[in-house]
Parts: C-alpha cells; structure tokens; sequence
C-alpha cells in the first residue's frame, strides 16, 4: 500500500449562516430548497467578491461537520434496500476528506455577505472557497456522466 499523501492545511474565507442548526435539520439536497442562507466572508477576502451578481449559479466549498468515523461504504443516501457502495461513488458526508460541493443561486450581495438559495448547510459551516458555474464548462459533453 503506498504511503498517504502529505497533509494539506485550509484556511476559511467565510462561514455559512443558516436555520440548520443540525444534520438533521438539512435537507439531503438544497438546490430546490426555497431556504436562504448567508455567507459571511472574512474582511481579508471581501474584494474577491467583486463581479459576482445576484441571480448567478455558484459553486459552494465547505468543510462538513460531521459527527462519527469515516465509512469507506455505505448504502446511498442511509438507505439499506440499496446495495453498499464505496463512499466515493456517493454524496456521504463521511468521506475521507469531508467536503460539500453545492451549487447555490445568488440573491443579493451587501459588503461581505452574500445570501444564496440552496446551501444546505448547518450554521457554522466554515466554506472554503467559492467559484462561478459557467455552463459550458460544468455540464457533462454528450455521452459523458454517471
């Protein structure tokens, strides 16, 4: 088995602020979700949010909050009637680096704080970057996809 990669340290740029205030009160998937939350980035990186708009698709990097080991298998989305897959071909947040990649649509943008629709993520939530979803590039070519 060859030896673990070094490990990499990541600092925040904001945090989420949400009505979740557990796992449980998430929702499994939060593009459909009519619930706004809050991103609040950290001063230092405030003017990294020059040229986004309200109405444009983002994606969301954060760092998952989750309680319990890692599970290299499990069955897909906590149901046992379906057969148990390696965590990698899921959405699991116990994963071996727990990081959430959520697309989220931009309602309005005031100093450091954008409000968003669709992060379903716990209040809290230390994000760790954020970029544009650009539709040519983030849509699948034909014939290609899971």
């Amino acid at each position: 088995m060859p030896d673990a990669p070094p490990p990499v340290t990541l600092q925040p740029i904001g945090v989420v602020r949400s009505p979740y205030k557990t796992t449980r009160d998430c929702p499994r998937q939060g593009p459909g979700e009519p619930v706004v939350s809050v991103i609040e980035i950290a001063p230092a990186w405030t003017e990294g949010l020059d040229g986004l708009r309200p109405g444009q698709d983002l994606w969301v990097i954060c760092h998952l909050r989750v309680d319990g080991p890692v599970r290299l298998t499990v069955h897909p989305r906590g149901d046992r009637s379906r057969p148990a897959r390696g965590v990698l071909a899921t959405r699991s947040p116990r994963r071996p680096c727990p990081l959430s990649l959520t697309l989220v649509r931009v309602v309005e943008i005031k100093g450091g704080r954008i409000t968003v629709r669709g992060l379903e993520m716990i209040d809290g939530t230390p994000v760790l970057d954020i970029k544009p979803y650009l539709a040519g590039v983030d849509t699948p070519q034909e014939g290609e996809g899971g």
